[in-house]
């Protein structure tokens, strides 16, 4: 199918895209990743909104996996996974290139990040940098991860145009039975999805039948992340919640009871 003809049916109820799955079982180590001392209190202080336990624990994390995450930013993901997984997994770290595509915030990204890692051997020394943009997808060696994860990115990939090829590269970096974990902004399903998901929202039907192109099968998906108070009709998008609040301070309280946006979280599997 055709990348337009997907605009097309998006709409179209999909088998199983309501499912519900709910991983078994207690993992102490991740537990005491998320509470330890030493992460930035201002990513701590999102952890109500973000609930990086539900999230990881979901998507299936163990600690002897091999993880790579697009995008990882400034790092809120990278604190937790980085010390879970260096004492028997293996982390990849897939960061705008260090020339920044062109970009200059995206060189600011890299350049932060890897501050970030060199002031802390203790915990990053292991971390395996690789780059990742349009054009730039050797995320990891083929065939050599367990899982990848992407958290808030597919609109950016699709306001970029090259969500398609972004899907592709993970389904070349996963193992047969990986597990590709993505986290979006939940867009609203009574309209059509912009195919540029300008507002930052993506309809959770549209994101499946994107990974399904690619090859992946659906797994299930959770309702960690839910928020009814988000009515996806914001001004400047899902940038006009918190933590980004780019209206600065008109309405900000009312913004701010909303809460961070709607998300959802969809699990796929490599056959």
């Amino acid at each position: 199918m055709s990348f337009k003809a997907l605009v097309a049916v998006v709409g179209v109820s999909l088998v199983g895209a309501g499912c519900a799955v709910a991983p078994v079982g207690e993992d102490t180590a991740l537990k005491q990743a998320i509470a330890s001392p030493a992460r930035t209190p201002a990513f701590v202080a999102r952890d109500a909104a973000r609930k990086p336990y539900e999230v990881l624990h979901f998507f299936e994390l163990r600690p002897d996996a091999t993880v790579v995450e697009i995008s990882p930013g400034a790092g809120y993901w990278t604190e937790i996974l980085a010390p879970y997984l260096k004492p028997r997994g293996t982390y990849y770290a897939a960061q705008y290139p260090q020339d920044g595509g062109g970009r200059a915030y995206y060189q600011e990204y890299y350049r932060n990040f890897r501050a970030k890692l060199d002031a802390n051997p203790a915990w990053y020394d292991r971390v395996r940098v690789t780059a990742f943009g349009k054009g730039r997808y050797d995320i990891a060696p083929p065939g050599s991860a367990d899982i990848v994860l992407t958290f808030r990115n597919l609109h950016n990939w699709m306001n970029d145009g090259y969500a398609e090829e972004v899907m592709a590269a993970f389904y070349r970096a996963l193992k047969p039975g990986g597990i590709l974990g993505i986290e979006a902004h939940r867009g609203r399903t009574d309209k059509p999805q912009d195919p540029r998901a300008a507002d930052g929202y993506v309809r959770q039907d549209y994101a499946i039948q994107l990974a399904r192109q690619a090859g992946f099968v659906f797994v299930g998906s959770s309702e960690a992340l839910a928020n009814p108070r988000d009515t996806k009709d914001h001004p400047a998008g899902v940038w006009t919640l918190p933590p980004t609040f780019r209206l600065g301070d008109k309405d900000r309280e009312r913004y701010a009871a909303i809460g961070e946006a709607d998300g959802f979280l969809l699990k796929f599997r490599k056959p």
